[in-house]
């Protein structure tokens, strides 16, 4: 399983209950820090005066695409068989946030699993990392790598995968 926390380096420190497999738990810190490193040389995030990151211009473009249902992940040609879920929970309170987000997964292609978790066939880090950016949350969306959803046949069949 992979967390993406990029709101602030010091959110990271979250990220060391979840790694891809026993024993390996500096393994999620450096996905967290490679796609953070990718962003910001794209010059999609860069660091404030504080030590947090903020979105670029070039970055809220990107993200205004996907609000205007423009963006499609690329879709390599196998899949790589693993799943990728965002579980997000956000208080009532935020109600125009939590729809926000919804309808900007079902833009991209997301399938719901369960009440606030949506599933991904595709490696979409990356955008995920935006996302937690723009919407300023951290530790209310987690972004997780899997290699098994039981009972996953109905979800391979929705995104054609095998």
């Amino acid at each position: 399983m992979l967390t993406v926390g990029a709101v602030a380096p010091n959110a990271l420190k979250i990220l060391g209950m979840f790694s891809g497999s026993a024993g390996k738990k500096g393994r999620s810190k450096e996905y967290v820090d490679t796609s953070r490193k990718r962003l910001v040389q794209n010059k999609l995030l860069e660091y404030t005066a504080n030590g947090f990151l903020k979105l670029t211009p070039k970055g809220e473009a990107k993200l205004r695409q996907l609000e205007l249902h423009e963006y499609k992940t690329k879709k390599p040609k196998l899949w790589d068989k693993k799943w990728r879920i965002l579980i997000f929970d956000i208080r009532e309170e935020r109600r125009s946030l939590r729809d926000k987000v919804r309808n900007t997964l079902i833009a991209i292609g997301f399938q719901r699993l369960q009440d606030s978790v949506w599933v991904y066939p595709y490696d979409c880090e990356d955008l995920m990392t935006l996302l937690k950016v723009d919407f300023k949350v951290g530790k209310e969306l987690l972004y997780l790598i899997v290699e098994k959803i039981e009972n996953d046949a109905w979800l391979k069949k929705k995104f054609n995968v095998s």
